[in-house]
């Protein structure tokens, strides 16, 4: 339906801004995600949300409906998102700094607070149903969203745009204000890179319910209880361990298992509780400090197979936790 049209089936007394509102607000969870896939940061994406509803509610006045209401918003998105990541380098995973550390019994190195990391996404925050099919949730993957960060402005927009959101090169070129052959030039180059940089997580299988429910309570008793020989029991052989805004990272289940004894389980008592992040089964892990009260210690997302859990992000930032819809403390009972 057209605006014209739609407007002559609005009651009379209906305001151009509620229109606006009424109209693009469907739209609000589907730009929040393509913001974050374009950004690499919720907060980030959040906020130029913000922005891009107060900039089309601007002008809304002036929208001439030569294309849909959601294009026009895309191509303000778009427009945003190109912006902000001007003179920004990409955000990583600390894998995407170096290579793995050569011994896991050295201490891991310092916190680098001046890099801006890769940040976990909720699901709840873009109406994920866990019961969609896995490819649906692959194009929120930590791994595809840390690929996508090594990818040019307008690649990053266009691979998003024609292969996560199956828009038509046409559709791109306009919105864009480029041509097919330059768009579809942008996508080839894109693919390319991306299959560089990530070629082993396209397609990531996971274990059925319920032995993904029951793998998942393996790993969360195991990591409760300081049962190393358990918790190298769900990792699969290549298994990785990585925990921004630390830049040390460890590969091979006998090096996490090594990292994991000496500084983790046997350093601290800790608590898992479940949530979903990035379209991956997560755990808020809280440690007991001296008062005896289990506190957030690191958002734990998990990338799992039919072979084991074959990558671990352990993300620790404690302010991630509330955005997951994770509690302050956790039971002590576990």
């Amino acid at each position: 339906m057209t605006r014209t049209a739609q407007r002559r089936a609005d009651p009379p007394a209906t305001r151009p801004d509620e229109e606006f509102v009424r109209l693009s607000e469907p739209y609000r969870r589907e730009l929040l995600a393509y913001c974050y896939r374009m950004l690499g940061s919720i907060h980030d994406a959040e906020d130029l949300v913000q922005e891009i509803y107060l900039q089309a509610w601007r002008g809304y006045g002036g929208f001439e409906e030569r294309s849909s209401l959601r294009t026009w918003m895309y191509r303000i998105a778009t427009r945003a998102c190109l912006k902000a990541l001007e003179g920004r380098g990409h955000r990583p995973l600390p894998s995407g700094l170096g290579g793995p550390s050569d011994d896991p019994g050295d201490p891991p190195g310092p916190r680098l607070p001046e890099v801006l990391w890769l940040q976990p996404a909720p699901d709840a925050l873009f109406g994920v149903d866990p019961a969609v099919v896995v490819e649906a949730r692959q194009t929120m993957r930590l791994a595809f969203i840390a690929a996508l960060q090594h990818l040019p402005g307008r690649q990053r927009a266009v691979l998003i745009l024609r292969d996560v959101l199956a828009w038509r090169a046409v559709e791109v070129a306009d919105l864009l204000g480029s041509t097919t052959a330059a768009v579809n030039s942008a996508l080839q180059r894109a693919r390319a890179q991306l299959s560089q940089i990530a070629p082993t997580e396209d397609g990531v299988a996971e274990p059925a319910d319920p032995d993904l429910r029951a793998l998942l309570d393996r790993y969360a008793a195991a990591f409760e209880n300081a049962d190393i020989a358990a918790l190298m029991g769900v990792l699969t052989d290549d298994a990785v361990w990585e925990m921004p805004p630390i830049p040390t990272w460890y590969v091979g289940r006998e090096a996490v298992g090594r990292f994991l004894a000496a500084r983790i389980v046997a350093t601290g008592d800790y608590r898992m509780v479940s949530a979903s992040v990035n379209g991956q089964p997560a755990f808020g892990s809280y440690a007991r400090d001296h008062d005896g009260v289990y506190r957030p210690h690191a958002l734990q997302v998990l990338t799992v197979t039919t072979t084991g859990i074959a990558r671990i992000v352990a993300f620790l930032d404690a302010d991630l936790f509330p955005l997951c819809g994770l509690p302050p403390a956790a039971d002590a009972t576990g």
